[in-house]
C-alpha cells in the first residue's frame, strides 16, 4: 500500500519551500523516519522523514520545483525494506539545467556499484569544477554526506599533491579536450539566496544606513585566552574563542546605548530590556544568522557553547526556524574569512551590526613610542533614522574599551 509524503509544516507564516534535494530515488529502500527529501525554506533547510518503512516509490516533484505546506510530493510502498524495486527515471525540474553530454566520472554512483551519493545542486556543481572523484572524499555533513567545503578541501589536496585520484573506467567515448571556448551557465537561484537578496535590497531602500569605523588592539584579550583557554577547555569542554568577548563587550554597549538595541516599527521605537544576538554564520547554501538568547545573562562558556551549536548545525543544514527568530542585534565576523575591512549591512527589522575583521600586525603608538600590536578594525553599521551619530560612535568606543581591557566585563564597567 502507498503512503503520500506530504510537505510538513514549516513554521510561522512560511507556506511554501522549494525542494532542494531528493535524498531518496524511487527503488531505495525506506527507514521509518530516515529523511526522504530536503526543502529549502527562506531561512533554512527541512528535511522531509518517511512515516512508513518500506521502499520509495513516485516522486510527484522535481529538484527546484515550489511546494506550498500539504503538498503531495511523494508515495512510499510499505513493506519490507530491504525489497527495493527497481529505480524508475528520477523526476526532473522544468527549470533544471540540461545534463551535460559528458558527465565527470563517478559523479553519480559509488565506486561499489549502483548506489547514488546523494549530492546538493552546490557540491555536484563544486565536484564538476574541481574534476575530483566523490567517492573518494569523506563526507562530513549529516549522515556522511558530502558538503561543498569537503569537496573544496579535496580539490586543495589534490593541487598540492595529495594522493592522486583513482584513474576512471575507460569509456566508450572519452570526453573531448577542453578547446578554450568561453562558457556560461545558468542556475536558478535557491530560495534562500533569493530571501538574502531581497532583505539587504529592503534594508538599504528602508534605512538610513551609515557605518562608523573604530581599530581595537587584542593583545589584552589574547594574553586573556592564552593564559586561560586550557583551564577553560577542561572545565567547560568547549574552545575559548573571541566571539565570548565580542558578545559580552556589546552587551556592555547595549545597555549604555539603548537605542542601539532597538528597532523602528511604524511611528514607534520599541525597545528591548535584553540582549538576543544574531550571530553570522556561514551555511552551504548561504548566510544565515541564528540566534544566541539572553546574551547579557549567560557566562563566556555557555555563549561559546551555543555559537558553536548553530556553527555545526549550519553546516549539516539542521537549522531550524526557530533559532532564526527574533535578535535584537547582530555581529558579523569577516575576519575568518580575512577581511580586513567592511561596511556590514543591517539585519531588519534591528537597527545595528557590529562587523568583525581579521587580527594583523600594525605599528601603532603607545605612551610615544612605535609598537607592533596585534590590531583589528571593527565597524557599527547602523540606522541613522533611529541612532545619532553620536550614539553610534560611543557604543563603538564602549566595545572597543571593554576588548583592549576585559576586567570591565567582570566588573561591569
Amino acid at each position: 500500500m502507498a503512503q503520500e509524503i506530504k510537505v510538513p509544516t514549516l513554521g510561522e507564516s512560511v507556506t511554501e519551500a522549494t525542494v532542494g534535494e531528493w535524498l531518496k530515488q524511487p527503488g531505495d529502500p525506506v527507514q521509518r523516519d530516515e529523511p526522504i527529501a530536503s526543502l529549502e525554506t527562506d531561512k533554512v533547510a527541512v528535511e522531509v522523514p518517511s512515516p512508513i518503512a518500506g521502499v520509495m516509490g513516485e516522486l510527484k516533484v522535481g529538484v527546484g520545483d515550489t511546494v506550498e505546506v500539504g503538498t503531495v510530493i511523494a508515495t512510499v510502498e510499505e513493506g519490507s525494506a530491504g525489497a527495493a524495486k527497481p529505480a524508475a527515471p528520477k523526476v526532473e525540474s522544468k527549470d533544471a539545467p540540461a545534463p551535460s553530454p559528458a558527465p565527470a566520472p563517478a559523479q553519480a554512483k559509488a565506486a561499489s556499484g549502483d548506489e547514488s551519493i546523494a549530492m546538493s545542486p552546490a557540491v555536484r556543481r563544486a565536484v564538476l569544477e574541481a574534476g575530483v572523484d566523490p567517492t573518494q572524499i569523506k563526507g562530513t555533513g549529516k549522515d556522511g554526506r558530502l558538503t561543498k567545503e569537503d569537496v573544496l578541501a579535496a580539490a586543495e589536496a589534490k593541487k598540492s599533491g595529495g594522493a592522486a585520484q583513482a584513474a576512471p573506467a575507460a569509456s566508450a567515448s572519452p570526453a573531448p579536450a577542453a578547446t578554450g571556448e568561453r562558457r556560461e551557465e545558468r542556475v536558478k537561484m535557491t530560495r534562500m539566496r533569493q530571501t538574502i537578496a531581497k532583505r539587504l535590497k529592503g534594508a538599504q531602500e528602508n534605512a538610513a544606513l551609515l557605518t562608523t569605523f573604530n581599530d581595537v588592539d587584542m593583545s589584552a584579550v589574547i594574553e586573556t585566552r592564552n593564559r586561560y583557554k586550557d583551564l577553560f577547555a577542561k572545565k567547560h569542554d568547549i574552545r575559548l574563542g573571541f566571539m565570548g568577548f565580542f558578545s559580552k563587550a556589546a552587551c556592555l554597549a547595549l545597555r549604555d546605548v539603548p537605542s542601539v538595541n532597538a528597532y523602528i516599527e511604524g511611528d514607534e521605537i520599541v525597545y528591548h530590556d535584553y540582549v538576543d544576538i544574531s550571530v553570522a554564520v556561514s551555511a552551504p547554501n548561504g548566510l544565515v544568522v541564528p540566534v544566541v538568547r539572553d546574551v547579557d545573562q549567560k557566562g563566556f562558556a555557555q555563549i561559546e557553547k551555543d555559537i558553536a551549536d548553530f556553527g555545526a548545525r549550519a553546516k549539516d543544514g539542521t537549522l531550524t526556524m526557530d533559532d532564526m527568530k527574533g535578535g535584537t542585534f547582530t555581529i558579523s565576523n569577516g575576519g575568518v574569512f580575512g577581511s580586513l575591512m567592511s561596511t556590514p549591512i543591517i539585519n531588519p527589522p534591528q537597527s545595528a551590526v557590529l562587523g568583525l575583521h581579521r587580527i594583523e600586525d600594525r605599528p601603532v603608538v603607545v605612551d610615544g613610542e612605535i609598537v607592533i600590536r596585534p590590531m583589528m578594525y571593527i565597524a557599527l553599521s547602523y540606522d541613522h533614522r533611529l541612532i545619532d551619530g553620536r550614539e553610534a560612535v560611543t557604543a563603538l568606543k564602549i566595545i572597543k574599551e571593554a576588548i583592549e581591557d576585559p576586567a570591565r566585563m567582570l566588573i561591569d564597567l
